[in-house]
């Protein structure tokens, strides 16, 4: 995550990397090898899903965008019934805002919302953090060192949209070594909120985390310096926040278009 720790507007401040524009990134929190949760190839609500999440990871459905069930049903060629499941799934997973008798549109989280979220992921995160010290092993420690080196490969040689996948990972790693079922569940959902939120939110140029600040972790934790690492932790959640700028776009493209439906 960037350093800012100042307003969430702040300017991105570049750390070493050449600027990058924004790629799709899917919520990381319990993801299968899609990156869709609960995705299976082939089912068409599963399909219709990935087409709206998608959309809005890439930036081209913009939030507050209206999403008409009657546009949805010629668009994908399914019947309402299908298309009021999809929207009540991504309403679930905090996608689509489902506004009572105006219809859905794409999610805009006010400054408080985001606020409030990440708030709630500080908890979590200084939570589990003594608690990886506790259980921690050293397989554990060399498994979470793997996953640092090919967070540091893939940083330099891929697309930032493989690498931010690895990057909040990071987080869902530790919060299984916490072996507290119930706050890595919590965490979860907590990191695949952030995520959405990030990809769509997050000036070009700004990484979704800092492989620097997950390695300084991870020392401090194994060195036993727990308030150390909390603190760190802390900080490290607080520079991501800063650097989300809620600015609503309005929509220029056809809905097709903005679903990647439309011809040509």
């Amino acid at each position: 995550m960037k350093k800012a720790g100042k307003a969430a507007t702040t300017a991105a401040r570049p750390r070493g990397r050449p600027r990058v524009r924004p790629e799709p990134l899917a919520p990381v929190a319990s993801v299968p090898a899609d990156g869709i949760p609960g995705a299976h190839e082939g089912d068409t609500e599963t399909h219709i899903y990935q087409a709206v999440v998608q959309s809005v990871l890439a930036q081209r459905l913009k939030p507050g965008t209206k999403l008409p069930e009657a546009a949805l049903c010629e668009l994908f060629g399914v019947g309402r019934l299908m298309v009021q499941k999809v929207l009540q799934r991504l309403a679930r997973d905090h996608v689509v805002e489902l506004r009572p008798n105006r219809g859905a549109i794409v999610a805009m989280p006010t400054r408080e919302e985001v606020a409030k979220l990440f708030e709630a992921r500080r908890a979590l995160e200084a939570a589990i953090v003594p608690l990886v010290a506790r259980h921690a092993t050293r397989a554990d420690y060399a498994a979470l060192r793997r996953h640092l080196r090919e967070e540091h490969r893939v940083l330099h040689r891929s697309a930032q949209a493989q690498w931010a996948v690895l990057a909040s990972a990071f987080h869902v790693k530790l919060a299984a070594l916490s072996r507290n079922p119930m706050l890595q569940r919590y965490l979860d959902e907590t990191v695949s909120r952030c995520a959405l939120v990030v990809a769509v939110f997050q000036p070009p140029g700004n990484a979704t985390c800092e492989h620097d600040e997950h390695v300084l972790v991870v020392d401090l934790i194994e060195r036993g310096d727990t308030a150390g690492a909390i603190r760190a932790m802390d900080r490290h959640l607080r520079d991501l926040e800063a650097h989300i700028s809620i600015v609503q776009q309005p929509a220029s493209d056809s809905l097709a278009t903005m679903l990647g439906l439309a011809d040509g």
